[in-house]
């Protein structure tokens, strides 16, 4: 999807990554720098949107939802409540990332990996195919402008950070290229998804 969610039709899945809810209180708390707070908001509005659009009957968080544990358990009440509104009628997982490799008390079932169909929903690409992750919030660049952006191929997809105060990663590092065997292609978001070459 143009947001960087991936909807699975013939399961009724929506999937997204990298949340990273709580970021700028983590940061505050940790640097004393503060940052506008108000990209759990931003995040949650883009969700719920991409929920009504889709109607799914489950919704995957890939991993790193959450800055870190304390961020998730420093969630504001309406944030909270906002949260249990769109899990309600919905079977939703919490996939374990390396920012929040815990069980967290907001709803939902908690796990390392899963698998849909033939596909593993996991956090961190492997060496396994028919593999769906995250982590690595990929960027690519077209005409000057860097993008997030799906990166696949024949054996896997790796989705964008989904949050609103995430960084990201040129599709072209090492770090990056070395999950991918052939033709890559970077699937560019914004107001359209854009299929590019990489």
């Amino acid at each position: 999807m143009p947001s960087g969610a991936l909807y699975l039709s013939e399961h009724a899945v929506l999937c997204v990554s990298d949340l990273h809810l709580g970021k700028s209180e983590r940061i505050a708390r940790r640097s004393g720098v503060m940052l506008p707070p108000y990209e759990v908001q931003e995040t949650l509005q883009k969700l719920e949107a991409d929920i009504i659009a889709t109607q799914p009957r489950q919704v995957i968080c890939l991993g790193d939802s959450f800055d870190d544990l304390d961020a998730a358990n420093s969630l504001d009440e309406d944030a909270r409540l906002w949260l249990t509104r769109l899990q309600a009628g919905k079977s939703w997982v919490w996939i374990e990332g390396n920012h929040d490799p815990g069980p967290i008390d907001l709803g939902g079932t908690h796990r390392a990996q899963m698998m849909i169909g033939t596909l593993m929903f996991r956090h961190i690409a492997t060496a396994e195919r028919a593999e769906v992750s995250g982590h690595y919030h990929p960027k690519h660049r077209v005409a000057g402008r860097s993008r997030p952006a799906f990166l696949c191929d024949e054996h896997r997809l790796i989705l964008p950070a989904y949050g609103a105060y995430t960084g990201g990663l040129s599709s072209h590092t090492a770090d990056l290229r070395k999950h991918f065997s052939g033709q890559v292609i970077a699937i560019l978001t914004g107001h359209k998804a854009i299929p590019v070459p990489v």
